[in-house]
């Protein structure tokens, strides 16, 4: 059963969020949108609310949410919108098509707002992504952090704290004769201190004890783009508090995660790009579903850590320019504003079919990366 539900779950949620954005400020700006649906095909549950039909589709890799729209009807079909039309027979003539016969007034159509009204509904989508990712990543810190204390958890043997006379156990109160009033004091000392030495005061028990420690400097690369730099290290590692981090490191720690996330993906994109990267490496909703079940039998914070990642990817992928994406829509919007007048609708229609088929590419192309690292684990595991 985990098999189903965890993918379901982690993609389900962050699909929701995402189309959820759009929903509300469509709705905000008063766009007429009678659909907003949880995946594609033909609705497994549906109900209709106030001039809305909420549903869920039979394929749940995706979303949309349907908005009156004009033009663009071969993409905004994509997403569920283009021109709508009346559905059956004996409508209300008192609702909206496509549940009644009443045309969509001129002032619900999307196009009818203003070009900023237009942009931010794009960008709710990967708007409310970004803060579903920081939300989660503040609360894992809030529930599992704990402040690192100013006292000494271990001393490496041969390192420079220990060449120096620090001691586990030893409470660090003072560098180079300022008072340490937290770890991270300390630590941007030693950082900026290579080859320098440093003055120590920590207490040993109830006795003050002053050291002198030389921090050595050690190649340290950043994760996320890759870049490295020197830093003082001396061989040392802090305590932990038993209570968690108070809510404003949490929103810190928090927030950096959630940049640290969108950093990864820019750089991974830009790797790609530069061929630094082999597009075989990228994973497809086979990764991201055999990936979701693992996370959920290592628990709840594994699964929502996962979950963050994604929805802050999602929202990154949204912002390429390719057209079909929020990043193309938003694109064409600016240059039909820049122009004074919308596109053709046959430059529309190519310029659909063009995004359309690089996503096609991309989807064909990580799910035989998915499909070709079952087989070789499979032939591997076998061999073994």
């Amino acid at each position: 059963m985990l098999v189903w539900l965890a993918p379901v779950f982690v993609l389900g949620l962050v699909v929701f969020v995402h189309e959820f954005g759009h929903f509300l400020a469509a709705k905000a700006f008063g766009v007429y949108a009678p659909r907003f649906s949880i995946g594609f095909g033909p609705a497994i549950a549906k109900k209709r609310i106030g001039e809305t039909e909420y549903r869920i589709g039979i394929l749940p890799i995706g979303g949309y949410v349907r908005m009156a729209s004009r033009l663009d009807e071969t993409g905004a079909a994509l997403e569920g919108g283009g021109e709508l039309q009346p559905e059956g027979e004996n409508l209300d003539p008192n609702q909206l098509v496509p549940f009644g016969s009443k045309p969509v007034p001129e002032n619900r159509w999307f196009e009818s707002k203003s070009l900023t009204a237009r942009l931010i509904i794009m960008l709710a989508g990967v708007t409310m992504n970004v803060l579903l990712g920081l939300v989660i990543n503040i609360s894992l810190v809030k529930i599992y952090e704990r402040a690192p204390t100013t006292r000494l958890n271990d001393v490496v043997a041969g390192k420079p704290a220990a060449a120096g006379g620090l001691q586990k156990g030893d409470s660090i109160v003072s560098v180079n004769g300022a008072p340490v009033n937290a770890w991270e004091d300390f630590v941007a000392v030693i950082k900026n201190s290579s080859g320098k030495a440093v003055s120590v005061g920590v207490l040993r028990g109830s006795l003050p004890v002053r050291v002198s420690v030389t921090p050595v400097a050690d190649t340290v690369t950043d994760p996320n783009t890759g870049l490295t730099s020197r830093e003082g290290r001396i061989g040392i590692a802090a305590g932990q508090s038993a209570t968690t981090v108070g809510i404003g490191r949490a929103i810190t720690d928090g927030g950096k995660a959630t940049v640290d996330m969108a950093t990864l993906v820019f750089t991974s994109l830009r790797r790609i790009v530069t061929r630094k990267t082999s597009v075989s490496e990228l994973g497809g909703p086979i990764l991201i579903a055999t990936t979701s079940v693992q996370a959920a039998r290592q628990g709840g914070s594994v699964l929502f850590y996962l979950i963050s990642l994604l929805s802050v990817n999602l929202a990154v992928f949204n912002l390429l320019p390719v057209p079909i994406l929020d990043g193309g829509q938003i694109v064409v919007q600016v240059v039909e504003a820049v122009r004074g007048q919308p596109l053709s609708d046959r430059a529309r229609e190519n310029v659909a079919r063009i995004g359309l088929a690089l996503i096609l590419t991309l989807f064909v192309m990580v799910t035989f990366n998915d499909i070709k690292r079952i087989i070789v684990g499979a032939v591997s595991g076998h061999a073994s």
